[in-house]
């Protein structure tokens, strides 16, 4: 038996590595580099931290604004569609700015040029991932009881592009701005080019009425209501990424200050976590086969609660560095699960609005993390992670028990 399905899975695969895997990785080294390449590079055009962070913002205010719109877009014009002009838009706003800041590498301009390039980048980057997730998902389906399995594949290549991306970005950008965004230009060109193999996705009938704006964000919020094991899972890792968000906005205050360690060992810490995560991955795509959903993600649940209580109790660095990598671990092999049940429960023709809803509720938490930062003081901010971890724990807890009988999880 197995060999007779070994030649229709390796077509399988080939076909997956053309039509989706290879978009998608060319589309997620343009967003990891234009997501953390594009502050760097307006601190490098301004030498202003405050425009920086007003860079930052503006890169992630649009990209929650567009959420709910994306969305219903992409159930209303198919993925592949979606995909091919958010890449091309992409591509010439990063090339008509590669070109701007040859002619104005300084000055008025060349500010306004980068702080532009951060919005409209924001927004393009926001409609490619939603395709590029809509299409991951249908890939899932027509995988069938191999769905973890592309669902795990797609992660990695995410988490690979988040630990190079970053990385090359700041390479490229000593041998100056234009130089960097030509190479994002030609990443987004390629996915562009790439989106063309996408296979297309239902949409929405014709005849249905259009959404206005938001309607997409009601449409998947009623989603996720119907599908009570989704919903489930989604609570419990909202509670989740509280803690894990607090982490990330403390991180410079406890390596730096508390731990005495340079600004460069906290990105060290995250560079670790990606890594542990990629392999977490990786090893949640095998253990899926033969343990299932919900042993797989209970267990990770419980890695990642005890990885982050920990964390908020580490005594030295090098500690609290392998701490945190096994706090993401649990969280990678978590997405894992939630990447497979989502492809399995959301219906294809509201597929785009609901993982917006989703998204768009699993990131509420970070902005609050970054509130509860500025807040509390110094001394305090071990309890509060404590604080959030506990809840971290009993949120993942309640919701993998409810999640304990339901059939959704059970293959």
């Amino acid at each position: 038996m197995n060999a007779a399905i070994t030649p229709r899975h390796a077509r399988h695969t080939g076909g997956l590595m053309s039509s989706i895997y290879l978009p998608r990785t060319a589309d997620a080294l343009a967003y990891a580099m234009s997501t953390y390449g594009i502050p760097l590079l307006v601190l490098a055009t301004t030498r202003s931290a405050a425009l920086t962070g007003a860079a930052f913002a503006l890169e992630w205010v649009p990209r929650l604004v567009a959420f709910g719109w994306a969305g219903s877009v992409v159930d209303r014009r198919g993925a592949a569609v979606v995909f091919h002009l958010a890449s091309l838009g992409r591509a010439l706003a990063l090339a008509a700015g590669a070109v701007l800041l040859h002619l104005h590498p300084s000055g008025s301009l060349a500010s306004a040029t980068v702080m532009v390039l951060a919005a409209t980048t924001g927004v393009f980057t926001e409609f490619s991932y939603i395709a590029t997730e809509t299409a991951g998902a249908a890939a899932g389906r027509r995988a069938g009881r191999w769905a973890h399995r592309v669902q795990a594949v797609l992660l990695g290549i995410d988490q690979t592009a988040t630990l190079a991306g970053p990385a090359l970005a700041g390479v490229l950008l000593l041998t100056g701005p234009p130089s960097m965004l030509a190479v994002v230009t030609v990443l987004s060109l390629l996915a562009a080019l790439l989106a063309l193999r996408t296979p297309p996705s239902p949409v929405a009938s014709a005849r249905a009425p259009k959404r206005q704006v938001g309607a997409g964000l009601l449409t998947g919020w009623r989603t996720i209501r119907s599908l009570p094991a989704l919903g489930w899972l989604v609570a419990g890792l909202t509670l989740s990424n509280l803690a894990t968000g607090l982490l990330q906005a403390a991180g410079p205050v406890i390596v730096v200050q508390h731990f005495g360690q340079s600004t460069t060992a906290v990105g060290l810490v995250w560079s670790a976590a990606a890594a542990a995560t990629l392999l977490a991955v990786t090893l949640c795509r095998f253990a899926l086969d033969r343990l299932g959903l919900w042993s797989v993600g209970a267990a990770c649940a419980a890695l990642a609660s005890l990885g982050c209580l920990a964390a908020a109790q580490a005594p030295d660095y090098l500690s609290y560095l392998v701490l945190v990598a096994v706090l993401m671990a649990g969280d990678g092999g978590m997405t894992v699960v939630l990447r497979t049940l989502r492809s399995r429960l959301i219906p294809p023709e509201k597929f785009g609005s609901t993982l917006s809803a989703t998204i768009l509720i699993l990131l509420l938490p970070f902005p609050a993390a970054g509130a509860l930062t500025a807040l509390a003081p110094p001394d305090v901010l071990g309890h509060v992670i404590t604080a959030c971890a506990a809840l971290q724990a009993l949120g993942l807890a309640l919701a993998f028990t409810r999640l304990r009988t339901d059939p959704a999880l059970r293959t």
